[in-house]
């Protein structure tokens, strides 16, 4: 039994481990999946930000585009076929094509020497801008020009200029320029309630930088940069996440083409902004999380330690057990061997041969108790259809006669204080069978029935197909008298005995408390 509980014990001790280990590994994956979770919905909602946020940039410079396209066109018409004979009227309608220009825009118009011929800026000053890109690029033979970002001579502001062709009778004769500040973005910008981590943008197609707010510390050449070796390459427009190139700072940005420009349209969202809410959230998560992980860990121990503490007091209780067990089984085999060792006395002593054969009758069935207790390891229960028979056989064998023995017990568990009474009970009303029943070897049958009656009793009956016997030496006898200070030890009935076509005993027996819910088992 030992050997057949310590592993159950073991079993329970990893089943809950197990049980455990599972639970709070449950708890850190649903929090991974609850904080990944909310981290790429995070994610997305920066990605279609910055895609809004394109689109809206995207929309404000291809207009941008557009009337500084059509203003260019009003300048241009309005010069005349001799651009350089200006008038107060030219001036005038230079000044009103860019009214309706956004930002503070200023207009100028340059000979093809460099001379500026109009210009609506008051502070303007002789500067020769012939090395210039938004002059050189027109100058050799494009219609209409973006300049990168730049840094005005006049007053140190970064600007973006517009710039067109002259032309009359086919030949060069300057170039219309509009000059924009950088400052222009400030309001697209606020639009998108960015904040002072988060940009607009406007690139040129060749990876120039042309704007930028807030604004970039200069010139930026980015044509080496992912945006350009990859993304355009795959998409006119999309999301990326980056470390910018002009400040270092992480952004998801959001780019687009600009239709019909040469432009791109980037809106760059910072990562520490984006990721600002489930930074808190996770903090506020964590916050109740990490307790509750670690009390469950705790918990864990404590529990552990509590089943590895019961385990090892059942194993010290199951080996006490078997211990005693080994006590009693040595104590029962003990008695046994007594018991024989006195038989043997009786053999040795000068008794008659029925008296000594009635007093062995006897030590044999108190004998097969305890052997039956021993052996089976059944020291407080005995069932009654296993008991029976190991005292009846061996009488069957002495006694050597053609006697048949029937058997209709039922699994009714006697507690041990019955087990020898009901034994000596047996041995007596067989034994009188065998001498008396079946005279000069008469063949001939016994039954035994031992019945579970009701809640809490039991009929014995012990029948013969003999000759019988005389009722009196029956009830009055030595045997008999034997039997009734039996049947007061067992709570039984007084012995019924009939004799029609051979003898019947008859008694019920009232079961212990523990043997009356073995009887209902067996009912």
């Amino acid at each position: 039994m030992n050997g057949a509980r310590a592993p159950t014990g073991s079993r329970t001790l990893r089943a809950a481990t197990t049980l455990i280990v599972l639970m709070f590994a449950l708890f850190v994956v649903v929090l991974t999946v609850s904080l990944l979770r909310e981290r790429e919905a995070a994610q997305l909602s920066a990605e279609a930000r910055a895609v809004a946020a394109s689109q809206v940039v995207a929309t404000n410079v291809g207009w941008i585009t557009e009337l500084s396209r059509q203003a260019l066109g009003r300048i241009d018409d309005a010069l005349g076929l001799d651009i350089s004979e200006g008038s107060g009227s030219v001036a005038e309608r230079i000044r009103g094509a860019v009214d309706r220009l956004p930002g503070n825009v200023k207009a100028y118009v340059v000979a093809a020497d460099g001379s500026t011929l109009f210009s609506t800026d008051a502070g303007v000053q002789p500067i020769d801008i012939r090395d210039r890109e938004y002059f050189a690029a027109p100058a050799a033979g494009a219609s209409f020009h973006v300049s990168p970002l730049l840094v005005s001579r006049l007053d140190g502001r970064q600007i973006f200029v517009f710039s067109r062709r002259l032309e009359r009778g086919g030949a060069f004769q300057g170039v219309a320029i509009l000059s924009f500040e950088v400052e222009l973005f400030r309001a697209i910008w606020r639009s998108l309630s960015f904040d002072a981590n988060s940009t607009v943008s406007v690139l040129r197609e060749d990876g120039q930088l042309v704007a930028r707010y807030p604004l970039a510390d200069g010139p930026l050449d980015l044509s080496n940069y992912e945006l350009f070796t990859q993304h355009l390459v795959e998409s006119d427009e999309g999301t990326y996440p980056a470390i910018s190139p002009a400040d270092g700072v992480a952004r998801v940005v959001g780019y687009r083409r600009i239709m019909g420009t040469p432009l791109v349209a980037l809106a760059s969202v910072s990562t520490e902004t984006a990721f600002a809410q489930f930074r808190r959230n996770t903090t506020i998560t964590l916050a109740f999380a990490v307790p509750t992980a670690l009390g469950l860990l705790f918990a864990t121990f404590f529990i552990l330690r509590l089943l590895r503490r019961d385990r090892d007091r059942q194993q010290r209780l199951m080996e006490t057990l078997e211990l005693n067990r080994m006590l009693v089984r040595d104590t029962h085999h003990r008695v046994k061997n007594n018991l024989q060792s006195i038989m043997s006395l009786v053999r040795l002593h000068g008794l008659p041969h029925q008296l000594k054969a009635d007093l062995q009758g006897r030590i044999t069935a108190m004998t097969a108790v305890h052997e039956h207790l021993y052996r089976l390891d059944q020291f407080a229960e005995v069932n009654a259809d296993t008991l029976i028979p190991a005292i009846v056989t061996p009488l069957s064998d002495a006694f050597a006669q053609p006697v048949e023995i029937d058997y209709d017990i039922d699994p009714v568990v006697l507690h041990h204080d019955q087990a020898t009474p009901l034994a000596l009970v047996v041995n007596e009303v067989v034994t009188n069978a065998l001498k008396y029943a079946f005279p000069e070897g008469r063949a001939g049958k016994i039954r035994i029935a031992f019945k579970a009656r009701g809640t809490d009793q039991a009929d014995l009956t012990i029948g013969d197909d003999g000759v019988g016997f005389d009722p009196m030496l029956a009830t009055s006898g030595l045997g008999g008298r034997l039997v009734r200070a039996l049947l007061i030890q067992l709570d039984g009935s007084e012995p019924v005995y009939s004799f029609e076509g051979g003898t019947r005993f008859h008694t019920v027996i009232t079961l212990t408390q523990q043997d009356v819910e073995h009887a209902r088992a067996a009912e």
